[in-house]
């Protein structure tokens, strides 16, 4: 690779980074799940800028306003497979009135970008336009075609995001066979005094469930052995105190390695027949909480629907259920879900997505290594699965394995973690640099 597409992030690109951030964040884009979010302004937005450098982003709907914008950078060696770079454009909602700075206000205090989206993810999306920005000043371009990706949708079905663009436009992503997004190479610092950056490389399914108890109608003075909401109240019990067990992925065995590995454990051997898991995760601290969620199946009632009236027992109740299923683990939750229930109590999923896994012994994993070890000599990278999911599942019906990699430096009283659908969400201005140094090196690499 020529010389002159190695050089540095300039300046111009640093002072992007920070003000796309801080307009994407001003722009509300809340999702309420409810088909009222609007994400073509953002969406505009993002296309305009990408139009400067001289790319052609094309602007998709399935739903008005509701708007999606993909680009296509042709790459220097025509014979590689090309690689995708998504990101979403919605936010999940905020109440102003919990916040220390508005939550739409995209304010730079202190050196840092606060706001709704400054995590998850409208920094990552402002990273992504100022490092192609920065190519095309410097005529730089990458080995593979990249493909970028801003979508609509994510924090709710995805049915107007991804999962549009998968299933009805799926030949705007030809030839791509791997993809990067959000919720990975953060900074993770633990009790012991260890950098992390954990790559996610793999996600558990998404079961969201409705439950519906049946039993008889009566007068709420009357003894009733058929209630409908003591068969429920009793089902949801015994969902939220059942103990799942472990089932343990490539994915996780390679976190639970490296990170024994670092904290000089030798007596744990995650592939080992009497390998004790809970053990492990009990010795490794603070960083246990990357891979404790991910060890097994969850269940986690939610919600609760019965009744209209105090002294009228209901024929049937209802109740929702976040489950999460780790990969190959899906008859096992059904058959679990099938006996907690029991017989009085229906179940059914309302939305469902597969679960997710990624090689980590892959290139793309090893140039991600590298591109965060550069630029952090601290820097130790580890593998895991995500708890949750992105639209990295409705761009594996394409057959693009996904990965979390959205780069940020952070600071060792920053939790990353916590600011995900919180409150007072933000992000350092140094960690936006960080980040657009990093996607740079390893985008340009890949």
């Amino acid at each position: 690779m020529a010389e002159q597409y190695q050089g540095p992030v300039d300046d111009k690109a640093l002072d992007e980074v920070v003000r796309f951030t801080s307009d994407l964040i001003r722009i509300d884009t809340t999702n309420h799940g409810d088909g009222t979010c609007r994400e073509r302004p953002a969406a505009e937005y993002v296309a305009e800028a990408l139009a400067e450098t001289g790319l052609e982003p094309t602007l998709l709907e399935r739903t008005p306003g509701r708007t999606n914008v993909v680009a296509r950078i042709e790459g220097t060696d025509p014979s590689a497979d090309a690689l995708l770079v998504h990101g979403h454009l919605d936010v999940v909602p905020a109440e102003p009135a919990d916040w220390t700075v508005h939550p739409f206000s995209g304010e730079v205090r202190d050196d840092v970008v606060w706001g709704r989206g400054a995590i998850d993810m409208k920094n990552m999306d402002a990273m992504v336009l100022a490092t192609v920005r920065r190519w095309a000043r410097e005529g730089a371009r990458p080995r593979r075609d990249i493909v970028l990706a801003f979508t609509a949708d994510e924090e709710a079905s995805a049915e107007d995001g991804s999962g549009f663009l998968a299933d009805e436009h799926g030949a705007l992503f030809e030839g791509c066979t791997e993809g990067i997004s959000e919720s990975g190479a953060f900074s993770f610092h633990t009790d012991t005094g260890l950098h992390l950056y954990p790559v996610a490389a793999g996600e558990r399914g998404t079961a969201w469930l409705k439950l519906t108890a049946h039993g008889r109608a009566g007068h709420g003075s009357k003894v009733n052995r058929a209630n409908a909401v003591t068969r429920l109240a009793a089902a949801i019990t015994r969902i939220g105190e059942h103990r799942w067990p472990v089932r343990l992925t490539p994915t996780v065995r390679a976190a639970l390695r490296e990170l024994a590995a670092l904290h000089g454990i030798t007596d744990a051997a995650p592939d080992a027949p009497d390998f004790d898991v809970d053990a492990l995760l009990a010795r490794l601290g603070t960083a246990a909480a990357l891979v404790e969620p991910t060890v097994r199946n969850s269940a986690n009632p939610t919600m609760l629907d019965a009744g209209y009236k105090v002294n009228v027992i209901p024929g049937s109740a209802a109740a929702q259920v976040d489950g999460r299923v780790v990969p190959g683990g899906e008859d096992e939750f059904h058959a679990t879900l099938d006996r907690l229930t029991g017989p009085d109590v229906d179940w059914a999923i309302d939305h469902g997505e597969v679960a997710l896994q990624a090689p980590v012994d892959s290139p793309a994993f090893a140039g991600m290594r590298a591109a965060l070890e550069r630029f952090d000599p601290d820097a130790h990278v580890v593998p895991y699965c995500m708890s949750g999911g992105t639209d990295a599942k409705q761009f594996s019906r394409l057959g693009i394995t996904g990965y979390g990699f959205s780069p940020l430096r952070l600071p060792p009283d920053f939790d990353y973690q916590a600011l995900f659908h919180g409150v007072d969400e933000r992000v350092p201005v140094d960690a936006l640099h960080f980040g657009v140094r990093v996607l740079d090196h390893f985008l340009l690499r890949a």
